[in-house]
């Protein structure tokens, strides 16, 4: 782990982030979110930066760091490669973020507000307003305990320039003066991502479209210290079939799941890429080919339906382009899992390499092929 940002300031080539929490398994739309970013950094000879949010200390855990970490390397980004940088901390860097907060102080963009939750509300009640009026602005407090640090939102609109969403204009009066430093003098999320995007030289911001909300304040942020904001692109939601956002909760959306159903890292990365991009010719595509052809400006801003059924389609494809030798390598770790049906001594390689021709067409993930050969390393096989 670094104690400081590192300096970027020789070089002119562009910078994407990923910027993970560790908070859980490794969702199917931060991979997509990766590979568009992997996809834009090999291609334009720029850097893809690596960034663990981890300031929410209640709920990260290390495993989850490193499963992130695998799970990158499973689609094919991987830390060695030249193009990669981190990861990075965010914890690492409050001071930073502090000392952020207060150049906005100093520059007239933000105030000390020592209101609590309830007499905001009992101040709404009284107004027959809603949401936080500003009304510590003018009241010259410094800092102290339980005050908190606010953004000055500007009048008038903010416009984000997106290059998937086009112009996005919001109007600032819907916007209220949004914390930047807790009481307790913790800095809050959206300061601390714009200043390590900041400090990072982070030249483009490809996330998720949930995070479209978020954006004119972080542009405020990137304005008032200073600086030219990134380019913006906020990518397609991801949907079930019933056309609802997928939900760990309700969808089969942790990569680590598929990987041990057998799914096979190119189909994924395949398939991930087409979500919200279409492919030049045929959807089944070699990823240099995606790399060379993928453009945000090709990215449709429309919600992408995660199709369970394709997603097997793709993987059943690239199933049957093995050669029987690399069918055998890469079913190797189910045909000889303790749960085959079949006693694993019994198991043999040349029977299997015979068969495989026969057995490919007939699987949608590798974990399919040990119950289409289990006769044949039965003692005693019942066949229908």
């Amino acid at each position: 782990r670094r104690p400081h940002y590192p300096d970027h300031t020789m070089s002119d080539a562009p910078r994407y982030r990923f910027a993970p929490s560790p908070t859980g398994f490794f969702h199917v739309g931060g991979a997509r979110t990766a590979l568009y970013n992997w996809a834009l950094a090999l291609r334009t000879g720029g850097t893809f930066v690596l960034r663990i949010e981890d300031t929410d200390a209640e709920r990260n855990r290390p495993e989850w760091t490193e499963g992130i970490i695998e799970a990158l390397a499973w689609i094919g980004i991987h830390r060695d490669d030249p193009h990669f940088e981190g990861p990075y901390f965010q914890s690492e860097y409050a001071a930073q973020h502090v000392e952020a907060a207060q150049r906005l102080v100093d520059r007239g963009f933000a105030y000390y507000c020592d209101m609590t939750a309830d007499e905001i509300d009992a101040r709404n009640k009284a107004d027959g307003t809603q949401g936080y009026q500003g009304w510590s602005r003018d009241r010259g407090l410094g800092p102290g305990p339980g005050r908190a640090l606010r953004f000055k939102v500007p009048a008038g609109t903010t416009t984000v320039r997106d290059r998937v969403r086009g112009d996005v204009e919001f109007d600032n009066s819907l916007i209220e003066d949004f914390v930047l430093l807790r009481g307790n003098g913790s800095p809050m999320f959206l300061l601390a991502n714009v200043v390590d995007d900041i400090s990072m030289g982070i030249t483009h911001v490809l996330r998720a479209e949930e995070h479209l909300p978020n954006t004119p304040k972080q542009q405020m942020m990137w304005e008032a210290l200073g600086h030219e904001p990134p380019v913006w692109a906020h990518l397609p939601l991801l949907v079930n079939d019933q056309r609802k956002k997928i939900s760990k909760r309700r969808d089969k959306v942790a990569l680590e799941q598929y990987r041990a159903e057998g799914y096979l890292p190119e189909a994924m990365v395949n398939y991930l890429m087409t979500l919200g991009w279409a492919p030049h010719g045929e959807e089944i595509q070699p990823w240099s080919q995606m790399e060379a052809d993928f453009r945000l400006e090709d990215v449709n801003h429309s919600p992408a339906f995660f199709d369970l059924k394709k997603l097997a389609a793709f993987n059943g494809e690239y199933i049957r382009a093995m050669s029987p030798h690399q069918f055998l390598e890469a079913c190797r770790p189910w045909l000889l899992a303790e749960s085959a049906p079949y006693p694993v001594d019994r198991f043999d390689e040349h029977t299997f390499l015979a068969m495989a021709p026969v057995i490919q067409p007939r699987c949608s993930t590798l974990a399919d092929a040990p119950g289409l050969v289990d006769f044949l390393f039965l003692p005693d096989p019942v066949l229908d």
